[in-house]
């Protein structure tokens, strides 16, 4: 995989840069508690070599020679663009997406309700619908699904469950399907809160009356 200056094992996985949980757990786009009177502030970004938590503009110039990369945002979930993620990882079989025209992967996987029907990919990991030439839908995913110890298999009718239920196998023992979501969550940050200025216009919107256009989509009025 990309280089790293250590690596570690994930649960008898393939081996990983030792930056990479450590990644994917930290919380981004806080305000940088050493240089909060800074006008950019904000902890976008990441140094591969330190790994010493997120880091503002201001903070870089403490890692001048070394590997940083910079996270964004996407509709309140973390990506980075694959330019530069695929200098130093494998990011084979996770989903890519084109976003303000460049090409992005999401770090951790998205919540979502069951796969809508005719969904024929899912990840492997978390069931997001897929297009067909990938495998995961995050780069955590991927590292959940790639250990050696994950197997997910299809409990059948004779093994008391439904047809759609499923679970994972670890070292024999099986395990219901939350055991997955427990060990997503463990490279999940927790989402920070949208701003007061998005809760301060959404308590002042007012919806109006619905009203169906000619062509029977449904059109709101603000």
């Amino acid at each position: 995989m990309g280089g790293g200056r250590g690596e570690e094992e994930d649960d008898g996985s393939s081996k990983w840069p030792a930056w990479v949980g450590p990644l994917l757990r930290t919380s981004f786009f806080g305000q940088c508690k050493v240089h909060a009177a800074a006008h950019r502030s904000e902890c976008n970004m990441f140094c591969l070599d330190c790994v010493n938590g997120p880091l503002c503009s201001v903070c870089l110039n403490l890692h001048k020679d070394h590997r940083t990369i910079q996270i964004r945002r996407s509709s309140y979930h973390d990506v980075i663009r694959v330019c530069e993620i695929q200098k130093y990882l494998d990011i084979t079989g996770v989903q890519t997406y084109i976003i303000n025209s460049a090409k992005i992967v999401f770090l951790n996987h998205r919540p979502q309700p069951r796969p809508a029907k005719g969904v024929t990919n899912t990840c492997r990991v978390c069931d997001r619908g897929l297009l067909d030439s990938f495998t995961f839908c995050s780069l955590g995913c991927k590292i959940v699904g790639t250990s050696k110890n994950f197997q997910k298999k299809k409990v059948g009718k004779e093994d008391g469950g439904s047809d759609s239920e499923e679970s994972m196998s670890i070292n024999g023992s099986t395990k219901h399907k939350q055991v997955i979501r427990n060990k997503i969550q463990s490279f999940t940050p927790s989402t920070p809160p949208r701003t007061a200025t998005l809760n301060y216009r959404s308590a002042k919107r007012r919806k109006g009356v619905p009203h169906r256009a000619p062509t029977g989509g449904l059109i709101i009025q603000y």
